[in-house]
């Protein structure tokens, strides 16, 4: 079921191209090609609901002023049985729509049918998406980068789904290459150190409390069995010992964070299947891979990288490079997704063009591939930052975030911003009960709503109400924010950001509040009670969708 919003930029679109076709015909201006025309909101509402730039668009080839070609598309569009009341040309050339006010009411009935479908659309026509993010190296706990990533992945995937796509979440295990085997290494080191031997421990192994921590336990369980085994076989069974117990660590805190992957893809597998030996061969074959000085390189010059890349290192090792290639080939090509977004961050910027080169080679599309750049996150406490590292062991992981602010705001204070900006995440205000917290704000909104149905007690139904009632600007204002949410979603796609989401329920959260404060619900006028029932129905039913998408609750309760 296509929304009312949708039907109206439909319909305005139709009506401008019908009108441009007039005009041409009447020899008012010639154009080679009709242009793609775009519907916009006017950031002034007194400008109209609606707004296109088409008259700009075409001046180039109208030969023509955009003022003089939006007059003859205005003289020559047809407002008949439409929604559009007037049609008005402002500044250099823009064409601004008013609506009839009745459609706003259709709005209503659109929330009060689809409910949880609301803001749904088909422009994704069941293609295949690839949504892979987080893929945390399992060689320690996942930090609080890896927990703006799963906030930004999960909520790509569930506004992709909400637009018809047929999405897979992925998480790509790295248990394979150099930084398993400095994993090996470093548990091997402490392991030897617990038993008492002088052992150095390596200068850029995994300092973390949790490498003593899997030693100790295994010293418990396994005793001292390992004590005279040779190197490689000892580590060996250390790394699929640590390896399992902080793979389902990490299931436990990703589901603890409301995160569930449809798959969990091994880069062992590559190698143990051969596909990354395959992927090097066929760049060979096509003449995209060369030896230099005993190691294999990619041609990565030839697609606009500065320089080439290595493959196989002189020591007869696959890179991870060579691994990342396999692997997105078997997403695009083996398992034939249409699409494949990656969210990564910040420091894997000059990965992406050597991987999409990469690709192209070997006859991929390049643009099947996105990969959203993730900017860092910065934790604050009284206004103090905290330092992470990994390696030094010094860091705030995902579990203590969940522990100290909770899943929804975690969850909402990630998707505050888009993700190509850094995010100062504010403890204290995420743990804050009042309306500075972002989170608070728009769960209160919901659950004042929740409060006041209860207390009100009445069974409405959409027939019983005289929605033209609603005349108040706080209650129009109100139920043109609601319409907004099916193209709020489209353009969060189009950025592949969730914040958009976000930022639309605070404004969302933000309109009711006025409406809440300007307008009485429980009134001795039974019909315009009902109506403003449904109106604050309606209202509830978008937060809750809007929090759904972004892996937040609504309660009923606060």
């Amino acid at each position: 079921m296509k929304s009312t919003i949708n039907k109206i930029i439909a319909s305005i679109k139709l009506a401008v191209n019908e009108s441009i076709t007039r005009s041409v015909d009447e020899g008012a201006f010639t154009i080679d090609h009709m242009p793609s025309i775009i519907i916009e909101v006017p950031r002034d509402t007194t400008h109209g609901e609606f707004s296109t730039n088409v008259a700009m668009q075409i001046t180039r080839q109208a030969k023509k002023s955009p003022k003089l070609i939006g007059e003859v598309i205005i003289k020559n569009i047809d407002t008949n049985n439409s929604y559009i009341k007037s049609v008005e040309l402002a500044g250099p050339g823009f064409i601004n729509f008013h609506l009839n006010q009745n459609w706003l009411y259709e709005v209503l009935e659109d929330i009060y049918d689809l409910r949880g479908s609301y803001g749904s659309s088909d422009i994704g026509a069941g293609k295949k998406v690839n949504v892979e993010f987080i893929s945390a190296n399992p060689t320690g706990p996942m930090h609080m980068g890896n927990a703006r990533g799963g906030a930004i992945g999960d909520g790509i995937a569930s506004i992709l789904q909400c637009a018809g796509y047929q999405v897979s979440r992925e998480f790509y295990i790295n248990d394979a290459g150099n930084q398993i085997e400095k994993f090996g290494q470093s548990l091997e080191a402490r392991y030897l150190q617990l038993l008492g031997q002088n052992i150095e421990f390596p200068e850029d192994g995994y300092k973390g409390e949790d490498i003593t921590e899997h030693m100790k336990n295994f010293i418990e369980e396994q005793h001292k069995e390992y004590i005279d085994e040779e190197s490689d076989r000892r580590k060996k069974a250390f790394i699929e010992y640590a390896l399992n117990l902080n793979l389902q660590k990490i299931k436990e805190d990703l589901n603890e964070y409301g995160i569930k992957y449809d798959v969990w893809f091994s880069e062992s597998v590559l190698h143990c299947q051969n596909q990354v030996n395959a992927v090097i061969d066929e760049l060979k074959n096509k003449g995209y891979a060369y030896e230099k000085e005993g190691a294999v390189w990619f041609k990565a010059t030839e697609f606009g990288c500065e320089k080439d890349d290595v493959l196989v290192r002189n020591n007869g090792i696959p890179t991870y490079f060579a691994a990342d290639i396999a692997y997105h080939l078997d997403k695009l090509r083996t398992r034939e997704f249409d699409w494949s977004i990656n969210v990564w961050g910040a420091d894997h910027h000059g990965h992406v063009a050597r991987l999409k080169g990469a690709l192209e080679a070997l006859g991929i599309e390049p643009d099947r591939l996105t990969i959203i750049i993730m900017q860092l996150v910065r934790l604050t406490r009284k206004g103090e930052i905290s330092r992470m590292s990994k390696r030094s062991g010094k860091m705030v992981t995902l579990s203590d975030l969940i522990d100290e602010v909770g899943k929804d705001a975690a969850r909402f204070f990630f998707n505050l911003r888009s993700p190509d900006s850094h995010l100062d995440f504010d403890l204290d205000l995420a743990m804050e009960q009042s309306n500075d917290n972002p989170v608070f704000y728009v769960q209160y909104a919901h659950a004042r709503i929740c409060s006041i149905l209860r207390q009100l007690d009445v069974e409405v139904s959409f027939s019983q109400v005289t929605l033209t009632l609603l005349k108040e600007k706080e209650e129009i204002l109100l139920i043109r924010k609601l319409a907004d949410l099916p193209q709020e979603i489209i353009m969060a796609i189009e950025k592949l950001d969730p914040s958009k989401i976000t930022k639309y329920a605070l404004d969302l959260s933000s309109d009711f509040h006025s409406f809440y404060n300007a307008c009485r619900v429980k009134l001795e006028d039974e019909e315009l009670m009902k109506s403003r029932i449904i109106l604050i129905q309606c209202t509830k039913q978008v937060i809750e969708n809007c929090l759904g998408i972004l892996g937040v609750s609504a309660p009923e309760i606060m």
